[in-house]
């Protein structure tokens, strides 16, 4: 039988809101180990194997006959498919469960024309899966198809049950491209002629249409995208490259201030070569993590370059969505002036999560200092009467905590962060690239291969294999992990050691990447309080704790992190609108995020958001399944 899936109920991180009965939705912690595989006593020709396991699988979408898939998939396997055998995201565990999926999906077509990757890093080769921990090797390859609406990329893990006998583990399907609506690249691009153009001569050169189009002055927007940050710019340009109308509004005054606004040191944590946008690489001279007004700046050229259709100063008055035509009404106000459009889809590109999470204490309002949530801070250097020898506390120990406490004891203040539970903490210059090693990388393999290698494992068994990972991060940042423990500073692995994986997708927060705060506590220069209960009221000049103790205070900042995504669809769309979506991310019982870039619980409603590799990645699925459902391919 499969490894057991350890499920547990309660809140969990930014999926914090209720449902409409009122309760807490419930959570899939996703806890397995992996299966004992036999040992490999001689090298096996990997090519061989892995080509003979896709002819039978072939052999048996031909077939249509599925009761034989004992033959090709381990007791413990799994399949995740993105939209190429059905709409949606699934993550399907057992191989009765992988027989099921497949039956029910018989109407989808068969994949056809399967071949292996035959060259570079992700053809055939055999891999010892050493964060495993159970001696488990798979033979690994890309691996492409066509289906019965398009083309597709996959990847299959062949493990052995018994010596000598290949069979699957894990198997990822992927629709990549609509077969009659391919996308206008390479041999595909437009002529660029005035005379090549939809009117020719008669509808002017590129710039006057330019101008026509970003106003929409000749049709309705077909989509309708809310937020002109990583999100919203990558998949808007996926979309108009599947020949959609797509309007792009933000309530800021530029492309790219939703970086800008942000606290002044802010600098990206991930890496350059994983950081790239649809269709838009960095140049090579793109420094490794960009600083935050350098990357808005690169957005702003981006919508340019991309020719997307960005209103700024832009906000969203009405939302109203007519089931029966299947369209909305939607109430603008740019730069003051009221618009009216009717989309056909909207896609909703507020940024991770929701609205912050701002508690109030007894006796706030007594407090004679200065008190913010983290996500007003700006500058030390702004807060009035300055900083030097001010005593600032700072509430909360994920990322914006560190980068706030930092930021004060830079400017002089003598800085307190108050911790309530442990923090998971890896180095910028060892751990982050551990974790990219082999993929998005410097020289590495081609960004679109990566891809779909780097999604391609259930997140179950992807988090599963984060223990192994985390460990060995944890050996790399040994001598900073020590010296916060001797500090005071509460660590935390995560549920199963999952570590940052496990954090960012079920809570949205809980980790630090370090870029130098975390020497600052080892040093004493930033002082750690533990208090597991909190806060329990303010004082004229500071806070009680939970334990009855006191801590002094001129500023305190309110690190706490933001709710769900959900809680802005209500501010935004309204609260009718907001009851039929779906909470946002976490683990749902099959291992797929909760609402994100798949359907929404509303109908032309669409979730996206992430880190900017992830914007990148699954904007191709949101712009694939809307113009699916615009030509009437999804039923």
């Amino acid at each position: 039988m499969p490894s057991p899936v350890i499920v547990e109920n309660g809140s969990n991180g930014i999926n914090s809101t209720k449902d409409a009965n009122g309760t807490t939705p419930q959570r899939y912690d996703h806890i397995l180990k992996f299966p004992q595989t036999a040992p490999i006593t001689t090298p096996p020709n990997v090519w061989r194997i892995a080509q003979d396991w896709l002819n039978q699988l072939q052999a048996v979408f031909a077939s249509q006959d599925f009761a034989s898939l004992d033959s090709l998939f381990h007791e413990d396997s799994w399949w995740r498919d993105i939209l190429a055998l059905q709409w949606d995201f699934r993550t399907i565990h057992g191989r009765e469960s992988i027989q099921v999926f497949l039956e029910e999906n018989k109407q989808a077509g068969p994949l056809t024309k399967l071949r292996l990757q035959e060259d570079g890093k992700f053809q055939p080769t055999l891999e010892e899966v050493a964060d495993a921990g159970s001696g488990l090797h798979w033979i690994s390859s890309l691996f492409h198809y066509e289906t019965r609406v398009g083309s597709g990329s996959g990847v299959l893990r062949l493990t052995q049950e018994r010596p000598g006998e290949w069979k699957a583990y894990a198997v990822y399907t992927t629709l990549q491209e609509l077969r009659a609506f391919p996308e206008p690249l390479d041999a595909r691009r437009p002529y660029g002629t005035i005379d090549s153009m939809p009117g020719g001569f008669s509808k002017g050169t590129w710039a006057e249409r330019r101008v026509r189009q970003q106003n929409f002055e000749e049709e309705e927007p077909q989509v309708l995208v809310i937020g002109a940050g990583q999100a919203g710019l990558n998949v808007s340009a996926r979309l108009q490259q599947l020949g959609f109308g797509v309007l792009v509004v933000d309530k800021n005054n530029r492309i790219g201030d939703n970086w800008r606004n942000r606290y002044r040191t802010l600098v990206t944590h991930d890496p350059a070569e994983f950081t790239h946008m649809a269709y838009l690489p960095f140049p090579k001279n793109w420094p490794q993590f960009t600083p935050k007004d350098k990357l808005g700046d690169w957005f702003e050229a981006y919508a340019s370059l991309m020719e997307l259709n960005v209103w700024t100063k832009t906000t969203v008055g009405s939302a109203v969505f007519d089931d029966a035509a299947k369209n909305w009404t939607v109430e603008l106000v740019r730069d003051g002036t009221p618009r009216t459009v009717r989309p056909r889809h909207i896609v909703f590109c507020t940024g991770h999560a929701g609205e912050p999470k701002v508690p109030s204490f007894p006796g706030q309002t007594n407090f004679k200092g200065e008190v913010y949530h983290g996500s007003q801070h700006e500058d030390a250097s702004k807060i009035k009467d300055g900083t030097r020898g001010k005593k600032v506390v700072i509430v909360g120990t994920g990322n914006s905590g560190h980068d706030i406490a930092e930021n004060f004891y830079e400017n002089g203040a003598q800085v307190t962060m108050l911790q309530r539970r442990g923090t998971y903490v890896l180095s910028l210059d060892k751990g982050v690239f551990m974790l990219h090693a082999g993929m998005h990388e410097d020289n590495g393999p081609p960004t679109d291969q990566c891809d779909i290698v780097g999604e391609s494992l259930p997140y179950p068994v992807m988090l599963a294999l984060s223990r192994g990972l985390t460990k060995r991060i944890a050996k790399a940042d040994k001598p900073i992990l020590d010296g916060l423990a001797r500090a005071g500073f509460q660590l935390d692995w995560a549920v199963d050691g999952g570590g940052i994986g496990r954090q960012y997708f079920t809570r949205g927060g809980g980790y630090y990447i370090d870029v130098g705060c975390s020497q600052l506590i080892i040093d004493g220069k930033i002082l750690v309080r533990q208090s597991p209960g909190g806060i329990d009221r303010f004082t004229p000049s500071g806070l009680v704790l939970a334990d009855g103790t006191e801590l002094e205070a001129d500023v305190v900042v309110l690190a706490t992190g933001f709710d769900n995504m959900k809680t802005t669809v209500t501010k935004v769309m309204g609260d009718k609108v907001a009851a039929r979506c779906k909470d946002v991310w976490d683990l749902d019982s099959e291992g797929e995020l909760n609402a994100m870039w798949r359907p929404s619980g509303h109908p032309n409603f669409w979730y996206m958001g992430g880190n900017l590799a992830l914007c990148r990645i699954y904007s191709k699925y949101v712009a694939l399944q809307i113009k699916a459902t615009e030509e009437g391919l999804i039923v």
